[in-house]
């Protein structure tokens, strides 16, 4: 070996075994495990992205901060610590366990002189005789000692405490083995089957049947941690671990099946408790073991802890009514459909594809006196936020779904089963929205005197019935003129003018009023002919109600406060139905809610050693903190004696202790 790779060799046994470079490498694992602990692991990408935002997306995902504790320069990390930390134990070990052993009886009389910590007595004593009291005393005390003849009298060297070193070894020992079990459960196997082309991440959204043997693991695969979601009466036997912007599937060995799952409420809806009732059978179909699993009571199986981790909706089969919300039509259509399924619909705005994504039995809001909301947050379309008071109360079951485009593009929609106290009015409450990351805006529909959303229905489809304007207006200009101006200009005026109102408020609800008004008044006069428009619109609306009601074969609208309010809440709807973007409106009329358990499935073998790591840890700090070195030498000489005591820590206990033992040799010189 030439003189070149001998100094390259030894820079690198000092660089690993500098104190420096280990306490660097352990401050770059502490801050990746505060951001490892702070930004939620292994979570889909787009769901950083909405977090985020693109640029800090992208930077987070340069250095692979999504999925820490696996990342290649974490594991390299490890691996080095573990390198430098077991040089520095192999370089240290002997020079502890030699001054572990040591008396140190080789320390000289000018050494004992310069201690801090030293005493001298006078004495009469022959020195064996005091080195002997003195011996019995230390002896007494817990220390160790051993007696050397010096030249003219005895020297008496004793220590206590030394097993203080062993802290050191211990508490090196354990980052060894913490290191140790973090790259046993690192998925290194992955990793270097990924760089070599032999496994590959799935990115598609495809069925886990088709995924390719590429992207699956073996059931032996040493370390992994994955989830899966089983619908009750469903099994699985893989488990999903999500990989940057994909995923793996993890074949198991074995098979779990969901007998059932339960969940607890507290007396407001929110979860109190839930666990799954499952069963493990071999590949064989043969039956393994039954357990119930519930939150910090996992079953461990084949070296695999299935958790209770989650829970979600497993396909809940729904019963919907179609309300065609731009049809001059009040007939609504049946619709059926499950959760995670969708279907095909069909409308005068075009085609649609209804995907059903989550369905919730219990919705907790927050709650403001008489006024009743989904959310804390909820706000109106085109309208005023709700009450904010936080009185938490459960207003029932509701449905998400997304209606998609024949271009692709879809809303996110979110109905509520059961009726809303707004105002002291009841309501049918949807909720929209454009992309995940922003809130539900809420459509509230009115509801009849007999809870019935028909109502709004059947004058909805009057008011956008272009062939039922004329009549509308008529009606409406006999109601407002008295009889003698029947039949004459005025009459003329007023219904042309109302079908107006109608035709524009039909268009694009009070926006298209409000933007002809622009046009066509002038602003001193704006104000004063809104109040008249709008006073226009609601008549000629209670006239459509009526209309509406005599072609349904139904008796006339009471003229009370209830039906004015039903028409202004109705025109108030119809005008935000512009921005509710879709074309139809969907009820929720029952339900076969399916439950499914979201498991955890881990295989973590360097777990034990981490924990054996963390209890060498615990030792080697309690040997540190709470075992104290001292050492004692005694140089006993006719007619004088010198005591000198050292410790690696000063304390109060140390001065005491020394006191006492100064005190000890005065009491012994005697």
């Amino acid at each position: 070996m030439n003189s070149s790779s001998q100094s390259f060799g030894k820079s690198l046994f000092d660089l690993l075994s500098s104190m420096r470079f280990a306490i660097s490498l352990l401050s770059i694992l502490a801050v990746a495990s505060v951001i490892g602990t702070v930004l939620k692991q292994s979570e889909p990408y787009s769901s950083y992205l909405i977090q985020l935002g693109p640029f800090w997306f992208q930077v987070f995902e340069k250095l692979d901060l999504y999925d820490v504790y696996h990342a290649a320069w974490f594991l390299l990390i490890l691996t080095f610590l573990v390198a430098s930390t077991s040089v520095c134990i192999t370089r240290n070990a002997p020079n502890f366990v030699r001054e572990m052993r040591s008396f140190r009886e080789h320390v000289s009389e000018q050494s004992l002189n310069a201690f801090k910590h030293k005493h001298e007595a006078a004495t009469t004593q022959q020195p064996e005789a005091l080195a002997a009291s003195a011996q019995r005393y230390l002896e007494g005390q817990g220390y160790k000692v051993r007696n050397l003849p010096r030249e003219e009298g005895v020297l008496l060297a004793a220590k206590a405490g030394s097993w203080n070193r062993l802290g050191y070894f211990l508490a090196h020992s354990a980052i060894v083995m913490i290191c140790i079990g973090g790259l046993l459960d690192g998925n290194l196997i992955f990793k270097a089957q990924q760089v070599l082309g032999v496994k590959k991440i799935e990115t598609r959204d495809i069925p886990q049947s088709q995924v390719p043997a590429i992207s699956r693991l073996s059931p032996s695969n040493p370390s992994f941690r994955g989830s899966v979601q089983i619908p009750e009466g469903s099994s699985a036997s893989v488990a999903f671990l999500n990989v940057a912007d994909g995923y793996l599937v993890q074949e198991l060995p074995f098979t779990v099946a969901l007998k059932q799952f339960r969940i607890e409420h507290y007396t407001t809806g929110q979860p109190k408790s839930f666990e799954s009732d499952i069963e493990l059978f071999d590949h064989a179909g043969k039956k393994i073991r039954a357990a119930t699993i519930a939150v910090n009571h996992p079953l461990i199986h084949d070296g695999v802890a299935i958790y209770q981790a989650s829970f979600a909706d497993g396909g809940t089969r729904l019963t919907l009514r179609g309300w065609n919300l731009f049809a001059p039509a009040a007939a609504f259509f049946a619709v059926e459909g499950a959760v995670h399924g969708s279907t095909a619909l069909t409308s005068a705005a075009g085609d649609y594809t209804l995907e059903f994504i989550d369905f919730r039995p219990f919705n907790i809001g927050d709650m403001g006196g008489d006024i009743e909301t989904p959310r804390d947050t909820m706000s109106v379309l085109g309208g005023s936020p709700v009450s904010n008071n936080r009185h938490l109360r459960n207003v029932g079951p509701s449905f998400q779904y997304k209606l998609r485009d024949a271009r692709g593009q879809a809303r996110e929609f979110s109905n509520y089963m059961l009726p809303l106290q707004l105002d002291g009015r009841w309501h049918l409450m949807s909720g929209v929205r454009e992309s995940p990351n922003e809130a539900f805006r809420y459509l509230r529909m009115p509801l009849d005197a007999a809870g019935e959303i028909d109502s709004f229905m059947r004058l909805r489809g009057a008011l956008l019935n272009a062939e039922l304007r004329p009549e509308i207006a008529a009606r409406f200009a006999r109601q407002a003129l008295s009889q003698e101006a029947w039949g004459t200009e005025i009459e003329d005026k007023l219904k042309s003018s109302a079908s107006q109102m109608l035709g524009l408020f039909a268009e694009g609800g009070f926006r298209s009023l409000g933007r002809f008004i622009e046009e066509k008044i002038s602003e001193a006069e704006r104000e004063k002919v809104m109040g008249t428009y709008l006073r226009i619109l609601e008549l000629a609306a209670f006239e459509a109600l009526q209309l509406a009601n005599r072609q349904a074969g139904l008796p006339a609208p009471q003229t009370d406060e209830a039906t004015g309010w039903l028409v202004r809440d109705t025109l108030n709807s119809m005008s935000d139905l512009s921005v509710y973007g879709a074309p139809i409106y969907l009820q929720l009329i029952q339900y076969d809610e399916v439950k499914a358990t979201g498991l955890q499935l881990t295989r973590s073998p360097g777990k034990n050693v981490v924990y054996f790591g963390s209890l060498l840890l615990t030792l080697g700090v309690f040997f540190m903190l709470y075992v104290r070195e001292r050492r004692i030498w005694l140089r006993i000489k006719p007619g004088h004696a010198l005591l000198a005591m050292a410790s690696a820590k000063h304390t109060i206990d140390f001065e005491k202790e020394f006191t006492r033992h100064a005190q000890a040799l005065d009491t012994l010189a005697k």
